[in-house]
């Protein structure tokens, strides 16, 4: 079995790119802050591959009343998906500084 080198599609790029250092935010939350790079309809999809590649986590948040009594899931980047998406950017720039001569 060949090991796989890494990749961050586009909506994955997003959302570490919101997830920040350690914030924590809800799905939906990523997605009104993406300004309609992330949709609704997969976002979720999207967050639980992530979850699967060690690139988030989650937890439960504690259902209030207010909410219908459903508990929503907060989403947090991991150290891994921190240095992915930096090596990645760092690559990006020297590419970028290598073919602009």
């Amino acid at each position: 079995m060949r090991d796989r080198v890494p990749t961050l599609s586009a909506k994955e790029h997003v959302i570490l790119e919101l997830l920040g250092k350690s914030r924590e935010m809800y799905g939906l939350e990523l997605v009104t802050e993406s300004g309609g790079a992330l949709k609704r309809g997969t976002v979720y999809v999207t967050l639980g591959r992530m979850e699967e590649k060690g690139y988030v986590t989650s937890r439960a948040e504690e259902a209030s009343p207010a909410q219908g009594g459903l508990p929503r899931r907060l989403y947090q980047s991991t150290p891994y998906g921190r240095e992915l998406l930096a090596m990645l950017a760092s690559a990006r720039r020297r590419l970028a500084l290598r073919f602009a001569r």
